[in-house]
């Protein structure tokens, strides 16, 4: 059965392709080769399923989304207190290349613009930036699952547009907020933004930290939680720059960008999500990007605030008798527990009858209903199936048009 996800997806995909506008990044020759069509999503799940559309699978620099992994690795080795002492955790409230220091400190105010990316960047454990950058992409192979690794060309061409970063470099070293020469950290900050990665990847490593640090396929851990938490928690401040105020009301989903047009997005206990298209807008966010998240975030009542989470996992148990399957859930059943249910129906069921039992369902919301009947009408092409309802929490599932 193909899981009516990947169709959900490809529908966001076609209807949000006009929306937005915007220009491709400018004063990087690369990027500027960007074609402005390219538009891929891709939505990653805590148990390792992984659900794509579009050019999911195209690999692009990922600019200022390496400002994560880079943050992550600071935060390992120098710990939390030996980080805040050279970088905040505020927003900042201007463009992400703004001079945004600290008047009595000389800190910049977050991780997640360029002046505190540098500073980060300086942190990073390594003889000489060759090695710091080789960190940072053995970091990002082991979230995302895969070899990455730094395109030349673009790292070269970040070279011979960064004056304004070497000069924050200069700033930085004269507060005293930089231990290695200003060259060479700039040099290795333009590396790790060259490194490149496709959505799938992305979507990946945003599944990871949503698991709090550990593998979504393995019981192996990536990340210590503490760090983890701490980058939610900035990305969710900071993450879309002086956009992150209203990207975090609307959207309510931890996120950062890069002007490749990439945005990854992370929402705690569910899901990684990833979405590139290179058109930006004017706080430099993917304008197709934008429209994608706000879109995911209504329909699958994603934002953050929606709901406390439950603490219980929502599959219960799948058992055959009587001829049946029996597909068991309980407690509070949002998209992700819903999404565990598509995804066991796409394995396959040996029994003509399916029953999916919500006996043990506490409470279900709008987008959990929708794709459970989604689930249920798609496997009655090939079984006897039915949904045992004794709350009548099916009741209040909306009309596909109603959303």
């Amino acid at each position: 059965m193909r899981s009516p996800i990947d169709d959900y997806l490809q529908r966001v995909l076609r209807e949000c392709r006009d929306d937005g506008g915007g220009e491709i990044a400018a004063g990087n020759r690369e990027l500027e080769r960007a074609d402005p069509s390219s538009f891929g999503i891709a939505l990653a799940t805590i148990d390792g399923t992984v659900y794509t559309a579009g050019d999911a699978d195209h690999e692009f620099s990922m600019q200022s989304i390496a400002k994560v992994p880079g943050y992550a690795l600071a935060l390992r080795d120098r710990g939390l207190d030996g980080v805040l002492e050279r970088v905040d955790t505020e927003p900042s409230g201007d463009a992400f290349n703004e001079i945004s220091l600290e008047a009595q400190t000389g800190r910049p105010r977050n991780a997640l613009i360029n002046a505190g990316a540098v500073a980060v960047h300086d942190m990073i454990a390594g003889a000489d930036a060759s090695e710091r950058v080789d960190r940072i992409v053995d970091l990002v192979s082991t979230l995302a699952g895969r070899e990455v690794s730094v395109d030349e060309k673009v790292h070269a061409a970040e070279l011979e547009s960064d004056d304004h970063n070497t000069a924050l470099a200069y700033l930085l070293r004269a507060a005293g907020k930089l231990d290695c020469e200003p060259e060479e950290v700039v040099d290795g900050y333009a590396a790790q933004c060259a490194i490149r990665v496709s959505c799938r990847d992305l979507a990946v490593m945003g599944s990871v930290l949503s698991n709090g640090g550990l593998s979504t396929t393995s019981d192996e851990r990536l990340l210590d939680g503490w760090i983890a938490r701490h980058l939610l928690s900035v990305m969710a401040t900071c993450g879309m720059y002086d956009g992150s105020g209203s990207w975090m009301a609307r959207v309510g989903i931890p996120a950062k960008s890069g002007i490749s047009g990439a945005i990854l997005g992370v929402l705690p206990g569910q899901v990684g999500l990833a979405v590139w298209s290179p058109r930006l807008d004017a706080q430099g966010n993917s304008a197709r990007g934008v429209a994608v998240f706000e879109r995911l975030s209504r329909d699958m009542e994603l934002h953050m605030m929606h709901v406390a989470p439950s603490g219980r996992p929502a599959l219960r148990s799948v058992s055959e008798r009587d001829g049946a399957t029996f597909v068991e859930l309980q407690g509070d059943v949002r998209f992700a527990g819903a999404e565990i249910v598509a995804s066991r129906a796409c394995e396959g069921f040996s029994t003509t009858a399916v029953v999916i039992d919500l006996t043990h369902v506490r409470v279900m919301d709008d987008a959990a209903r929708r794709l459970v009947r989604e689930v249920e009408q798609r496997l009655s092409d090939d079984h006897d199936t039915r949904i045992e309802d004794p709350h009548d929490l099916m009741d209040d599932a909306p009309d596909d048009d109603q959303r």
